[in-house]
Formats: C-alpha cells, sequence, structure tokens
C-alpha cells in the first residue's frame, strides 16, 4: 500500500466520524492558538521595549548630578548641582572612547502662545544633545553654537508642545513666552514618544543650556556653570561596562573624592537597562509559549485517546486487511496518517485563531502584537511532533494485531 493510499483511506475513516473528528483536533485548535497569541503579545512587548530604548540613544551613559543632605536627610540624586560643564569638556576630551558629552539642566515652566498655555519639561543643553539622544528636526533647524554663546532666546518644540500650541500650523518662526520670557520657535523635534517609565518625551521644548540657566530656571550664584546632568555618547563598539568605570574613576578624581568617600554623582547605563529589559521580555514570552504549550499536550492526549477508541471499533477491519495481505507497516502507518491529519489540520485552524486572537488583542486593548513566521512554523512543527507522539502508540497497538484474532473480535 503506497502513501497516497494510506492518506486517502486515513481521511474518508476521519470524515465517517467527523464530529468526533473535530472535537478531538479542538485541544490542538485551542493550544496552537494559544502558543501564536502569546508569542506575538510577547514579541510586540519586546519590540515595544526595543522602540522606547531606541528612542533614549544608543550607547548612551547619563551621569546625574548627586545628593543633598539637609538635617541628616538625604533628598536623593540631583538635588544638589555637583557637576559641571567643565566636566563634560574634561570627558570628552580625556576618554577618546565618548564620542559628545553634552551637559544639561531641567525644570519645567509654564508656556504661552495667545490664549494657550501649556505646563512642560524644559530642558537646556548643547548642541550635542541632539547627537547624544540621536533626536532629528523635523521642522526649522537645531540651535548653533553661536545660540548657546549669546543666550539666544530660541526654543525647539517637542511634537506633544507644538500640536497643543499650534495644531496643525507652523510654529517655526512664532513668538511663544516662557516665564513671561518671549522666544523665537525656530523647530520642532522628531517624535520620540514614551520613555521606559511611561513618560511622554514629547512634552519638552529644548533651548540652549546659558538661555534655560539664566533666562528661565535659574542659576546659582555658587557655580553658574552646574549643570543637573551630563548625557554621553559613546562610539560604536565600545565596550559600555569599560568606559563606565572610565567615566567614573575621572570623575572622582576631578571632584577630589577621597576612597572612603561617597561619589557625589550618579551613572546611568542605559545599555545595561536595555538588555535587562530585553532579557525580562524574552523570558516573559518564553514563560507565556511554555503554559500555552500544556494546550497541545492536552489535545494531544485526546488525539491518543480517540485513536485507542478508533482502534478498538475497527478491530475487524483491521484483521480482514491483514487477512488479505496488508502488511503491518500498512496499518501502522495508516494510523499515524490519521494522527497526523488531525493535529496538523487542528494546528493550521489553530494558527488562524491565534492570528484572530492577536489581531484582536492589538486592536482593542491597544497592546502592540507582532505575529512572526517562525512562531506559526514552530507551533504548527509541534502540534505535528505531538500527533506523531501521542497517535503512535494507538498505531502500534493497531498494527501489532493477531488477523484471526482481530476477525473474531465482536
Amino acid at each position: 500500500m503506497n502513501l497516497l493510499s494510506s492518506i486517502r483511506i486515513a481521511l474518508a475513516a476521519l470524515r465517517l466520524n467527523l464530529m468526533r473528528s473535530v472535537l478531538t483536533m479542538l485541544g490542538i485548535i485551542i493550544g496552537v492558538g494559544s502558543v501564536i497569541t502569546m508569542i506575538a503579545v510577547g514579541a510586540g512587548a519586546e519590540a515595544r521595549i526595543a522602540e522606547q530604548i531606541n528612542s533614549l540613544g544608543s550607547n548612551l551613559i547619563v551621569v546625574v548630578s548627586g545628593a543633598i543632605t539637609s538635617g541628616g536627610v538625604r533628598l536623593g540624586f540631583g538635588t544638589e548641582m555637583t557637576l559641571g560643564e567643565d566636566d563634560a569638556q574634561a570627558l570628552e576630551r580625556d576618554i577618546p572612547e565618548i564620542l559628545v558629552a553634552a551637559p544639561g539642566v531641567r525644570g519645567s515652566a509654564q508656556v504661552i502662545y495667545g490664549n494657550l498655555n501649556w505646563s512642560t519639561v524644559i530642558f537646556g543643553s548643547t548642541p550635542d544633545f541632539l547627537t547624544a539622544r540621536d533626536w532629528g528636526v523635523v521642522q526649522g533647524r537645531p540651535f548653533e553654537q553661536a545660540d548657546l554663546d549669546r543666550a539666544a532666546k530660541v526654543a525647539l518644540l517637542g511634537q506633544t508642545v507644538a500640536t497643543t500650541l499650534f495644531g496643525n500650523a507652523d510654529p517655526v518662526g512664532q513668538m511663544i513666552r516662557i516665564k513671561k520670557v518671549p522666544f523665537t520657535v525656530i523647530g520642532v523635534l522628531d517624535r520620540k514618544g514614551q520613555s521606559m517609565q511611561g513618560q511622554d518625551q514629547d512634552d519638552t521644548i529644548v533651548m540652549p543650556l546659558s538661555t534655560a540657566r539664566n533666562r528661565v530656571l535659574g542659576a546659582r550664584e555658587v557655580n553658574r556653570r552646574a549643570v543637573g546632568a551630563i548625557l554621553i555618547k559613546m562610539r560604536d563598539g565600545v565596550d559600555m561596562h569599560a568606559a563606565e568605570v572610565q567615566i567614573h574613576g575621572l570623575l572622582r578624581q576631578r571632584h577630589h573624592l577621597q576612597p572612603a568617600q561617597d561619589d557625589d554623582f550618579w551613572l546611568r547605563n542605559l545599555s545595561e537597562i536595555a538588555q535587562a529589559q530585553e532579557a525580562s521580555s524574552r523570558v516573559l514570552t518564553l514563560l507565556l509559549a511554555a503554559v500555552a504549550s500544556v494546550s497541545l499536550v492536552v489535545g494531544g492526549i485526546g488525539i491518543m485517546n480517540i485513536m485507542l477508541v478508533s482502534v478498538t471499533e475497527r478491530t475487524r477491519e483491521i484483521g480482514l486487511r491483514l487477512a488479505i495481505g496488508a502488511r503491518s507497516r500498512d496499518i501502522l502507518s495508516q494510523f499515524l496518517i490519521e494522527a497526523l491529519t488531525l493535529s496538523v489540520t487542528g494546528g493550521l485552524v489553530g494558527v488562524a485563531a491565534g492570528a484572530a486572537a492577536s489581531f484582536t488583542i492589538g486592536h482593542w486593548a491597544h497592546w502592540q502584537t507582532e505575529l512572526s513566521l517562525s512562531a506559526i512554523l514552530l507551533a504548527v512543527g509541534f502540534a505535528a511532533a505531538v500527533g506523531v507522539f501521542f497517535g503512535f502508540y494507538p498505531a502500534r497497538k493497531a498494527s501489532r494485531l493477531q488477523p484471526i484474532e482481530a476477525l473474531r473480535y465482536e
């Protein structure tokens, strides 16, 4: 008996008990659909994390000013301006692996345009800030060193601020007021989206460091060159951990800190944060897929159960075929093909159900989902393997029946 004949006989046998075959496939359908959906949700979450990480800028290390102690209480990092523009210049000068080091100050203020106003984040920095953050300007121009040197009253608007104040109108060249100080809008920043903490990165205004410090946020008379943070972009291919050690050592040396003294600054290696979050997302995806795979095993047990029932019901048929010359391997292949047909058909229907569930989740729950070909092939392949594994015992039992005993079976 050739393979084509075995397939034809197996399909005919399954059609005779169509309802039972459909109910048997249901476990595989649910299992494959669950696996597809869970992998799509996990892959979407991983892609979302990657987008948020890329929006921060690649190869980025952030140095934040230290903490201030008041009445014996430490108020947290950034409460004392322990960093300065000189530190940024020294880092860029003495560590060749650094591409740019952009010092900056941050605060919040009310911005007014006409009869509209909006409270937003103000960030003052150097022209290198846009390079450090991989942040482009989609309208107008970025500010330049000349704007920084003369503390020009110019501003770059984030997408959220531009939309809130100007709607669909072009804001470039318009006059806005920040803390009653008039500013000219010279450009609009590209969209960044949410940060990993869920903050809207587009709800910001970027301006020259000197302008922000002297005209908007105020400067401390003790150190007029103090900054709250330094954004450091490393060159491609640099060992980020080794670079972090170099930066840490140079800043401790510049701040004349003794070995027993604590750091008066804080380093955040965003690459390490990115790797940790991506690893967590992958583990979560695998965990969800593993849990969903249990449904496939349950479906496989259902296939085994039904195939054993089928062998019992068709014992006389099996005996008759063996008596007229069918070989044991023909009987084995026939029942294996039946089990494989159940599992593969259920797998294909499960793929369609999983794709529909992924689309529904993405549309109604507003979760990002990604359906990949590799996940589909993996789920269908696993379903086929389950069919072969759980169908082998009933098929083997059928192939080992003795013709005389099978024909006598009632």
